[in-house]
């Protein structure tokens, strides 16, 4: 099948979340799995300046009408094996005016939205529309157009104006964006009335490109089986519920848990961590080896001379070392575990290291906490992949407790890396963390630590669990084997992906 895969970014050419993730592994194992996959996305300045001008070609060029105005816009195609792990083709649709900005592509410097977000991906959808239709003369037609989130969702109910056309999955990886802007835009970008209705593109008076994709696609998937269930309830559903329970009657909402990159975010091949290992192969003494090297590097990060980082090594190593790299906002249950961790530091030997960032309030209270306890916690305020990958492998266990998480990627890194996870309830994390119960322990099928009410009690509780049996060698050992043996790369999710395309 020829496979149309539109996103607003992809790693490695560019990454705000997950969504990248997704987009730059899962059209490559759709190719592996013997389909035509082209890869399209905006040519935003960042991605612009990783490519030389010898990496890229125009191969097709138009103009379309923005609001009040002509755009010109050109379609280039990056030549095969320019951009690291893409093996397919990629089309950048270079709309100058809108696109050759610095920065984020969703945000300007403030930390505020472009102010015209909503002109930006509707033209986006508009060129993806035209490519599916092979109306710009590249001579290949989409069998299948997968779009994802709501700066795509438009293509869905533009193409649904075509008698004859492609088959549209939209993917939402997110609820909490939708997309919604004023009816005024609606008419600015000229576009067909027959789209403007309750069962169309108006949500409360606005123009809601998610519920585009909601309404307009074939099939809806989102990125787990609960996650996919829980959207049909109004505290995740954002308002949408009633749209997503009619797709679901329908038969047409489906969930499918993401893969991961195992070339990139496995201990047997990570370049990143001091001593690579598997499940059968050194995994114990390459944990403590790593967690030595992850101590050194944080210890050397904060400045501490030799001798501090002699002291915390002797410190830290043969006790528990819990673990949070992710976004510092409420979603994430920060706030809990701000609440939870100077409990637990009185109650048990643990230590803790957090990397990442977000709202300046949750930043600080992070940094707070390191200077209260700067023997027992020590904190990155920042992102980086490096250190990223030496957490998951240097941690005894990790600390994920969302409020919601669609997905989740962290805690299957985490299970990778044979460092149980510690996390909510909630989409993805239900559907790959098994809780350390007396039965799943006996029956060994126990990877991780669950808790269920959304409450300081709680996580602490579920805390104090895990460090209790952290204690038990062979029942911890257990605990990381069952975590590491599974396979959970993108060939399983795209197979799903695969049979979602040839539902009738």
């Amino acid at each position: 099948m020829k496979v149309l895969f539109a996103t607003s970014e992809a790693h490695p050419l560019i990454k705000t979340g997950g969504l990248a993730d997704v987009s730059g592994s899962l059209p490559n194992a759709l190719a592996e799995l013997g389909h035509q996959v082209r890869l399209v996305l905006p040519a935003y300045r960042d991605v612009m300046q990783k490519l030389q001008r010898s990496d890229y070609r125009q191969v097709a060029k138009g103009s379309i009408d923005g609001c009040g105005k002509t755009f010109e816009f050109r379609v280039l195609q990056i030549k095969a094996g320019a951009v690291k792990d893409i093996d397919i083709p990629v089309w950048l649709v270079d709309i100058e005016e809108l696109f050759d900005r610095p920065g984020n592509p969703y945000l300007a410097h403030d930390g505020k939205d472009w102010w015209d977000n909503g002109e930006r991906f509707a033209l986006f959808s508009m060129v993806v529309s035209q490519l599916a239709m092979d109306e710009l003369g590249l001579k290949w037609r989409a069998d299948i157009v997968h779009l994802n989130d709501w700066q795509t969702g438009l293509t869905a109910a533009l193409l649904s104006l075509y008698e004859q056309r492609p088959k549209t999955i939209f993917t939402v990886h997110n609820m909490a964006y939708p997309g919604n802007y004023p009816k005024s835009l609606f008419a600015q970008l000229q576009l067909p009335w027959e789209l403007w209705n309750i069962e169309g593109v108006e949500f409360y008076g606005h123009f809601s490109m998610l519920k585009a994709g909601l309404v307009y696609a074939d099939i809806v998937t989102t990125v787990s089986p609960t996650y996919a269930r829980e959207i049909c309830y109004p505290q995740f559903a954002y308002g949408m519920e009633g749209i997503l329970q009619k797709r679901s009657f329908e038969g047409a909402l489906f969930g499918v848990l993401n893969g991961i990159d195992d070339d990139v975010w496995h201990p047997k091949n990570d370049e990143f961590i001091a001593k690579n290992y598997s499940v059968e192969r050194g995994r114990i003494k390459a944990k403590q080896i790593n967690k030595e090297a992850l101590i050194h590097d944080l210890c050397e990060l904060r400045g501490d001379s030799q001798a501090k980082v002699d002291s915390h090594l002797n410190k830290w190593l043969e006790k528990p070392l819990v673990g949070f790299v992710g976004r510092l906002v409420e979603q994430k249950g920060i706030d809990l575990v701000m609440q939870t961790v100077p409990e637990i530091l009185q109650q048990s030997d643990a230590n803790f290291v957090f990397v990442g960032t977000g709202e300046k309030w949750f930043e600080d209270q992070v940094r707070f906490l390191s200077e209260q306890y700067p023997s027992r916690v020590w904190a990155h305020i920042g992102y980086s992949e490096a250190l990223a990958h030496k957490v998951e492998a240097g941690a005894d266990m990790f600390l994920m407790p969302s409020r919601f998480e669609p997905c989740g990627l962290n805690q299957m890194y985490s299970l990778a890396y044979g460092t149980p996870p510690i996390v909510h309830h909630t989409g993805g994390l239900a559907d790959t963390v098994v809780n350390a119960t007396d039965e799943n322990l006996k029956n060994k099928v126990a990877n991780g630590f669950v808790f269920y009410d959304l409450s300081r009690h709680s996580l602490q509780s579920i805390m104090l669990h895990a460090l209790h049996l952290f204690t038990k060698k062979r029942t911890w050992q257990a605990i990381q084997k069952a975590g590491m043996s599974p396979p959970r790369n993108w060939r399983i999710s795209a197979k799903a992906y695969e049979q979602l395309y040839l539902k009738k």
